[in-house]
């Protein structure tokens, strides 16, 4: 029997999430455990704000990039083994990120660990939506939103511990999620059971993710190094720029062309994959950007260390996780999902606008206050878009409808975290270069204020803590786009069934387009 024909048991469901749960969790804490270790990592290895804001930027582009291609993957061979594969991407890019030597060498291990990342978050996404119908996925996704979560709340706590352990020093921040993974293996190997979709003839459009990712990343090079290393108007701004839009101007060519586009147009175009895909950019962008420079705030412009760091980003994870968790049993009840998206990007614009307003001397309660709302906004809106669509597509495309969309929130992140990045670089550099001159210090350089004498530790913090209001602001006026997205979504009542009924047309096509129904294996 197909789990079309015949849905898992609640049992086997959480039997084959443990695995799942626990790839998903080593994932996200490899990125929450560096974001308190990255100011004191860049610093030990001499590194600047924009190699900081890199090493971020790196994993992203590669989740980004791999992401279409993970997803297309699972709906023509075995989600487990896709599952496996990932997971054995993220090791080896985590023990690369350990050796690391300097900067250059960490931002090409992290892009490593970003291919696997991004075939963790998307394919775990897959499978629930292969083993579960849409009106009990919002339970499950709670779920997932919690797991993240709690990796997210510990992973600053862990970070810190780690890195102010002089015993330990910073690479065990990527050396401590290995044995989990592994771990994560058995049990994929021991508990997931799913059949394996097949299509005969189908090919994957490494073109096409090739020159987006080549678009992209040309694009995130001219942001980190324009009136940096070249001005705003020059050769090299023109050459960055029109190469990006050539690159991304033949990738469409392709997308249009390609059997099986690796961002189907067709899916792309639908009002609700669409409305989805513009509201999962805007949290993208805005989750990346809080989850980095947070941190950052708290330790270069409040002088905290990295525990004290991660200690302090409870509140937002706190609101991750019981917003996540209650929202999904909501939506499982009432089979309803656009109220809680659209309170959830109300939510987070509001936490981001108060964040606008801080400086380096903000009352922490206040931003306790501010986070809550950032957090409860993020687990409300982050797996609902994907779910939305999910609910739209027959069962056989949605590991491409979901990839589309967290391609999309990966890209707004990847491209939200270095804009934000290069404006915060900017400023601080410009508000520090003034504020030494003027007290006559020697210049500072580097992310590591607590290796600078206090007279000039004090205008470093104070140039931190003021440009990160900026950098809020701007996280706030992209989430309200968001907003706007969940407002002009059509309310759906979410389907109680594994699939769509025989022939219903996915996404993009009619009946009368669609191939023959696939064979399916055990």
């Amino acid at each position: 029997m197909t789990t079309t024909d015949r849905p898992l048991t609640r049992r086997q469901v959480l039997a084959a999430l443990s695995g799942l749960l626990l790839a998903l969790f080593v994932a996200t804490l490899s990125s929450t455990v560096v974001s308190t270790a990255l100011p004191k990592i860049i610093g030990g290895l001499q590194g600047t704000q924009t190699q900081y804001t890199w090493v971020v930027t790196a994993t992203l582009l590669t989740t980004t990039a791999t992401t279409p291609i993970w997803g297309k993957l699972a709906d023509l061979v075995s989600k487990k083994r896709l599952v496996q594969a990932a997971v054995t991407v993220f090791v080896l890019g985590s023990v690369a990120a350990g050796l690391s030597q300097d900067p250059g060498q960490l931002i090409a291990a992290r892009a490593v660990q970003g291919v696997g990342v991004g075939g963790v978050q998307a394919l775990v996404q897959i499978v629930l939506g292969a083993m579960i119908p849409p009106r009990e996925r919002g339970r499950y996704s709670g779920y997932l939103s919690s797991v993240t979560a709690v990796s997210t709340i510990g992973g600053p706590l862990v970070g810190g511990l780690i890195v102010d352990t002089s015993w330990l020093g910073w690479r065990w921040c990527f050396f401590i999620g290995i044995p989990v993974a592994a771990v994560a293996l058995f049990l994929l190997q021991r508990t997931l059971r799913l059949p394996v979709l097949r299509r005969d003839g189908v090919r994957i459009d490494y073109l096409g993710a090739a020159l987006i990712a080549s678009g992209v990343s040309v694009l995130l090079i001219w942001i980190s190094f324009v009136g940096d290393a070249f001005d705003w108007v020059s050769w090299q701004s023109a050459a960055m720029l029109a190469g990006t839009l050539a690159l991304l101007a033949v990738a469409l060519w392709v997308e249009t062309r390609a059997a099986e586009p690796i961002v189907p147009l067709g899916i792309v175009r639908q009002r609700t994959t669409a409305l989805a895909i513009t509201g999962s950019l805007a949290v993208g962008t805005a989750m990346f950007g809080a989850a980095v420079f947070l941190s950052q705030y708290f330790q270069a412009g409040r002088g905290f260390t990295a525990t004290q760091a991660g200690l302090l980003t409870i509140p937002m994870m706190g609101g991750i996780l019981v917003s996540s968790i209650v929202a999904g049993r909501l939506i499982s009840k009432s089979g309803k999902v656009k109220p809680f998206i659209v309170t959830g990007a109300t939510l987070l614009t509001a936490g981001f606008a108060g964040l606008g307003l801080i400086d380096h001397t903000t009352s922490l309660v206040y931003m306790g206050v501010a986070m809550a709302c950032v957090g409860l906004g993020v687990g409300m809106t982050m797996q609902n878009f994907v779910l939305v669509v999910q609910n739209a597509v027959p069962l056989k495309d949605i590991g491409t409808a979901s990839s589309t969309v967290a391609f999309f929130r990966s890209l707004g992140g990847t491209i939200g975290v270095s804009v934000l990045g290069a404006v915060l670089a900017r400023h601080v550099a410009g508000r520090i270069s003034h504020d030494l001159s003027a007290a006559g210090l020697p210049a500072a350089g580097g992310a590591n204020p607590a290796a600078l004498p206090p007279a000039a530790q004090d205008i470093v913090r104070a140039a931190y803590g003021d440009a990160t209001g900026r950098v809020f602001l701007i996280c706030a006026a992209v989430a309200a786009v968001g907003i706007l997205a969940a407002v002009l979504l059509k309310p759906v009542t979410l389907r109680a069934s594994l699939d769509q009924p025989d022939g219903a047309a996915p996404l993009g096509r009619t009946p009368a387009d669609l191939p023959p129904r696939d064979a399916r294996s055990a």
